[in-house]
């Protein structure tokens, strides 16, 4: 017997409603919709967050007829500016002219892919997922990691209390910096796709079971301190946080091994047996070895052998890639590359009318940045660091070479 269609559970409800096939934003086509939505969050797992359960958004908006919350905010998310710069920012090779280097953008796809493939296995809110993905990493910085510390360094040095983390320049970037018309910054978007940005964080390597903390308050996100590693409140988000990890665990090694890093045999013996010998193979067994331990659990969780394995692999591109001669030589060059321009632009914020009129393009685009900024209360050093972590790895460059080369 074929299983019944959402058309036909629903067939009362549907041919009570008269259409308008012509008018798409009608109060009809809206009914019609949301039975079709309605029908699907019943299905979802007893964990998945449902839609309709959500907190909301800061300010209250009117309901789209055809996406949910999520879609919405995904389009939001995909159609920014700091979005599409991320093409051009990089993950662990800075500016590399291998065109097969991963970009910080292919990361945040990656990202997606793993964690929609964990989410739909597990029956969660897919439309969550994704948005929480494709948005989790906006607020990098140029030049990867290596970027993030120079910038938390510079802040660190005005103010003992100013410090910079990527994903809670995420959040920023979506609640305060990214415009969305002309006269109108922020984005907002729902807390649950908010928390599950800033709350992303794949780096804490002892993390093999993850449970959703669901009385967080809902301020708690903006006022979330330094190297807090507080787990989301949804258990997408936790999928989004275990598919970070994922996406860059086999992707480095790749790329160090086209970049001249290591060779091929660089996997012990462990790793290949328990995880494989690829990019691909390693995903394939981490992603079935998460759905296998979570299924049927409000938490997301990978064996203790896959966990262990994953852990060797991270510690040895720790080890030789991310600490390699040749990674800190390209770090003392993003060190000094950040530094000389935050200090040339915190000066020039101490007068933004004199920087407007600066022979300097670069300084003169700068106090243009600063006359416009949404928040003008913020710390000056605030908003320097905004400006330089929204740039590109070229363009950074640029600035840096135009400021400073004789």
């Amino acid at each position: 017997m074929e299983e019944a269609s959402l058309f036909d559970m629903y067939e009362s409800e549907f041919s009570a409603i008269k259409f308008e096939p012509l008018v798409v934003n009608n109060d009809k086509d809206m009914q019609y919709i949301q039975l079709l939505r309605d029908g699907r969050e019943k299905s979802l797992s007893p964990f998945a967050f449902k839609t309709s359960q959500t907190r909301g958004r800061a300010f209250e908006e009117k309901p789209c007829t055809i996406r949910s919350d999520y879609e919405r905010d995904m389009g939001r998310i995909i159609f920014s500016q700091s979005f599409r710069r991320l093409r051009h920012k990089t993950q662990v090779f800075f500016n590399p002219l291998n065109d097969h280097i991963c970009s910080r953008i292919e990361h945040v796809i990656y990202v997606n892919y793993i964690s929609t493939i964990i989410a739909r296995a597990l029956n969660l809110n897919v439309d969550l997922v994704q948005a929480i993905a494709m948005g989790h990493d906006v607020g990098h910085a140029p030049f990867g990691h290596s970027g993030e510390r120079a910038l938390d360094n510079c802040l660190s040095k005005v103010d003992a209390s100013l410090y910079f983390e990527h994903e809670q320049q995420s959040l920023r970037v979506f609640d305060i910096l990214e415009e969305r018309t002309e006269d109108s910054h922020g984005l907002n978007l729902s807390f649950e796709v908010r928390d599950g940005i800033v709350s992303h964080c794949g780096e804490t390597y002892d993390e093999y079971c993850l449970a959703p903390k669901r009385d967080k308050a809902t301020d708690a996100i903006v006022n979330k301190g330094r190297k807090n590693r507080e787990a989301p409140a949804t258990l997408e988000g936790c999928v989004v946080r275990f598919a970070d990890k994922i996406a860059y665990v086999g992707r480095d090694m790749e790329d160090a091994i086209r970049a001249g890093f290591i060779n091929s045999d660089y996997l012990s013996k462990n790793v290949k047996t328990r995880l494989g010998n690829t990019n691909s193979e390693v995903i394939n067994t981490l992603v079935g070895d998460i759905i296998h331990n979570s299924l049927d659990r409000d938490e997301i969780r990978m064996s203790k052998d896959a966990f262990g394995a994953m852990n060797e692999f991270l510690t040895k591109n720790v080890e030789q890639i991310y600490l390699s001669k040749k990674i800190a030589t390209y770090e003392k060059t993003v060190k000094i590359t950040i530094e000389a321009l935050f200090e040339a632009f915190l000066e020039a914020s101490t007068d933004v009318e004199k920087a407007s009129r600066s022979s300097s393009k670069v300084i003169r685009d700068f106090a243009d940045y600063m006359i416009a900024h949404p928040q003008p209360e913020a710390h000056n050093a605030i908003k320097v660091a905004d400006y330089i972590s929204g740039m590109t790895d070229s363009f950074c460059t640029s600035c840096f070479e135009s400021l400073f080369r004789i």
